[in-house]
C-alpha cells in the first residue's frame, strides 16, 4: 500500500499508539489501514458415496479439481458464502450444511471454511469458474490433479470419518510447506 485510500495522500508504515503491530498510517489524516486474513468458504457437497469437485477454469491452478469454494463478499455470512459459491462454480443446490474444517492459511493470510453438504439433486453443471463438474467416488479421487492443500485436506478427512460416521468439526492450520501460494 502506497497511498491512503481516505485522502489519498502516502502511507507510511508504524506501530500506532495502543497497538503493538505494524500497520499502514496515514500521517496526513490519520487513517490506519488494518489489513486482515480473507475468508475462503466452501462445500464438501455429497450425493450419497460420491463427492462433487469443479475443475478449475481460472488461475490460481487452472485445470485442477477442487471443492466448489471461494473468497467470501461483504455482508453474507459463511453459510451464505460456501452456499453462492457452490452455486456459482457447479450450478449446485445444496441442503443440511454443517460445519466440518476449518483450515488456518497464515502464510497467505486466509481461512479456508469447508462445510459438510447434501447435493439437493442431480442438476449441476460447470459454472463461469469450472471447466467441468463431476461427482467422485473415492478411489477415483484425482489426488494428484487437486488444486489446494486444503481441498486435499479436507477430502483426506471426510474419508477417514466417513468410515465411522462421526463428522465432527475440524480446526487445523496449514503450514506454508504444503504449498498454497500468494498470487
Amino acid at each position: 500500500m502506497k497511498f491512503c485510500s481516505h485522502c489519498g495522500n502516502p502511507v507510511i508504515q508504524r506501530i500506532p499508539e495502543g497497538d503493538s503491530r505494524v500497520r499502514f498510517v496515514c500521517d496526513h489524516c490519520q487513517t490506519i489501514h488494518y489489513q486482515n486474513p480473507n475468508i475462503v468458504a466452501g462445500c464438501l457437497p455429497v450425493w450419497g458415496t460420491k463427492v462433487l469437485l469443479c475443475r478449475r477454469a481460472i488461475e490460481p491452478r487452472l485445470g485442477f479439481w477442487t471443492l466448489p469454494a471461494g473468497f467470501m463478499e461483504n455482508g453474507e455470512t459463511v453459510e451464505q458464502a460456501a452456499r453462492r459459491e457452490t452455486d456459482e462454480e457447479a450450478c449446485a443446490t445444496v441442503n443440511n450444511l454443517s460445519l466440518y474444517m476449518m483450515i488456518d492459511v497464515p502464510h497467505i493470510s486466509q481461512v479456508h471454511v469447508f462445510y459438510r453438504a447434501e447435493l439437493a439433486n442431480l442438476q449441476f453443471a460447470a459454472g463461469i469458474e469450472s471447466l467441468e463438474v463431476q461427482l467422485f467416488e473415492e478411489a477415483d479421487i484425482p489426488w494428484s490433479e487437486l488444486a489446494f492443500p486444503t481441498v486435499s485436506r479436507t477430502l483426506e478427512c471426510y474419508y477417514a470419518d466417513r468410515i465411522t460416521q462421526l463428522y465432527p468439526v475440524r480446526s487445523e492450520a496449514l503450514p506454508p510447506s504444503r504449498g498454497i501460494k500468494k498470487t
